[in-house]
C-alpha cells in the first residue's frame, strides 16, 4: 500500500523515497510484524481464556504435558494476520504475482489449521480434523498453488542440485506434484515439531531468515548471477513476507517461550510450514532444505520410522515419537534445555546451508 503512495508523499517528505528500497521494506516488515503481534497477543490470549478455548492435551503424550492443560491454543491466528497485514502494507501486492500466490497459500493452509484447531478447542478433543481430510486438503491447496506457479512465466521447471554449479534437471510438469509434495511435507514436519514450548518457533525464524535472504538474491539479477543462483524475476518481494513472518514469530515466542502462555496450534504450524515449503520451491532450494530444515526432517522421519517399525515388529525404536519426546522422556531431561539445544542445531544447520550456497 505504502509503495503506491510514495510518489504523492515524496513531494512533501523526500525522505519517504526510502520506501522504494526492498531491503528497507523488509526490515520494516520485521518491526511492524513484531509490534502488531506483540500488541494483539495479550488481548487475544484473554479472549481465548474467556471463551475456554484451551488446548486439549493428549492422554498418550508425556505425562508432564498434562500440566499444560488450560493453555490457550490457536496462537497462529495472530501470526498469519500480521503477515497478511504487512503484505498489504509493505509489498507491491497488486502488481506482484509471487506475493499474491504466497498470500493465497497462507490463507488456504491457515484455514485447514483453523478448522482443525476449532474442532479441538470447541469439542475439547485433541484429535480435531480427521487426518485423511487434513492431508487431502493440503494436497489440493498445494497443487493449486503449484499449478499457478508453474504456469507463471517467471518460473522454471529446472531442479537445482546443491553444491554442483551446473547440475540441473528439467522435470517439466513433474514440478507440480514434486513442489506440492515439498510443501505438504514441510507443513506436516513443522507441525510435528511443534510439541514443546517454543521448539518450532525459533527453527521457523531461522529457516525463514535464510529463505528471505535467498529469495532476495534470486530476485536480483546481479546477485543471482554472481552466486550462480536461478533468477526468479519479481520474487524478491517475498523477502518482505519473510520479514513479517520473522517479526510475528518472534512476538509469538515472547508468549510461547517456556512456560507457554499460548500455543501455536495447527493454524500457525501448517501455514508456516507450507510457507517455508513454498519459499524453497520458488528459490529452487528444495534439496538444500533437507539441511536447513534438518530439524523438521528428523522430527518427521522419527515418526515414520517409529510407526513403520512398530507395525512390522510390534516394537518401538524411540521411547515416543516425534523424537523430541524421546529425549524429553530420558533420564534427567529438562524441557527448556532440550528446546535450546534443538534451537542451536537448527542455527548450525542454517549456517552450513549458507556455506553450501556459496560453494556453488
Amino acid at each position: 500500500m505504502l509503495i503506491y503512495l510514495k510518489d504523492l508523499i515524496i513531494a512533501s517528505f523526500p525522505q519517504f523515497h526510502v520506501v522504494s528500497y526492498l531491503t528497507f521494506r523488509t526490515f520494516m516488515a520485521v518491526f511492524t510484524g513484531f509490534g502488531l503481534s506483540l500488541l494483539l497477543y495479550p488481548r487475544f490470549i484473554a479472549y481465548l481464556k474467556g471463551g475456554h478455548m484451551e488446548q486439549a492435551i493428549r492422554d498418550d503424550g508425556p505425562q508432564a504435558h498434562l500440566a499444560k492443560a488450560g493453555t490457550p491454543a490457536m496462537g497462529g491466528v495472530i501470526i498469519l494476520f500480521s503477515i497478511l497485514v504487512n503484505a498489504l502494507l509493505w509489498t507491491d501486492f497488486i502488481g506482484n504475482f509471487w506475493v499474491q500466490a504466497m498470500s493465497l497459500l497462507i490463507v488456504l493452509f491457515g484455514l485447514i489449521g483453523f478448522l482443525d484447531d476449532w474442532l479441538k478447542v470447541s469439542k475439547h478433543n485433541p484429535k480435531g480434523l480427521a487426518s485423511r481430510w487434513k492431508f487431502l486438503l493440503q494436497i489440493l491447496f498445494a497443487t493449486i498453488f503449484m499449478v499457478l506457479v508453474y504456469l507463471h512465466e517467471g518460473f522454471s521447471s529446472l531442479l537445482v542440485v546443491p553444491v554442483f554449479k551446473n547440475l540441473m534437471f528439467d522435470i517439466g510438469w513433474g514440478y507440480v506434484p514434486f513442489g506440492a509434495l515439498v510443501i505438504v511435507a514441510t507443513s506436516n514436519a513443522l507441525n510435528l515439531t511443534d510439541g514443546m514450548d517454543g521448539l518450532a518457533t525459533v527453527p521457523t525464524v531461522v529457516s525463514m531468515t535464510l529463505l528471505a535472504v535467498v529469495v532476495y538474491l534470486v530476485g536480483h539479477a546481479e546477485f543471482a548471477a554472481y552466486l550462480h543462483l536461478p533468477l526468479v524475476r519479481g520474487a524478491g518481494e517475498l523477502a518482505v513476507i519473510g520479514g513479517a513472518t520473522i517479526g510475528a514469530s518472534l512476538a509469538f515466542l515472547w508468549f510461547n517461550s517456556y512456560p507457554a502462555s499460548i500455543f501455536m496450534g495447527d493454524t500457525g504450524a501448517l501455514a508456516l510450514g507450507g510457507m517455508i515449503g513454498a519459499f524453497t520451491v520458488i528459490t529452487k532450494t528444495e534439496l538444500l532444505s533437507l539441511i536447513f530444515n534438518g530439524l523438521f526432517v528428523v522430527e518427521a522421519l522419527s515418526v515414520i520410522v517409529q510407526v513403520s517399525f512398530f507395525k512390522t515388529t510390534g516394537r518401538r525404536v524411540f521411547r515416543m515419537a516425534p523424537i523430541h519426546h524421546h529425549f524429553e522422556l530420558g533420564k534427567g531431561a529438562n524441557e527448556p534445555k532440550l528446546i535450546v539445544r534443538f534451537w542451536i542445531l537448527s542455527i548450525l544447520l542454517a549456517l552450513f546451508s549458507i556455506a553450501m550456497i556459496k560453494v556453488r
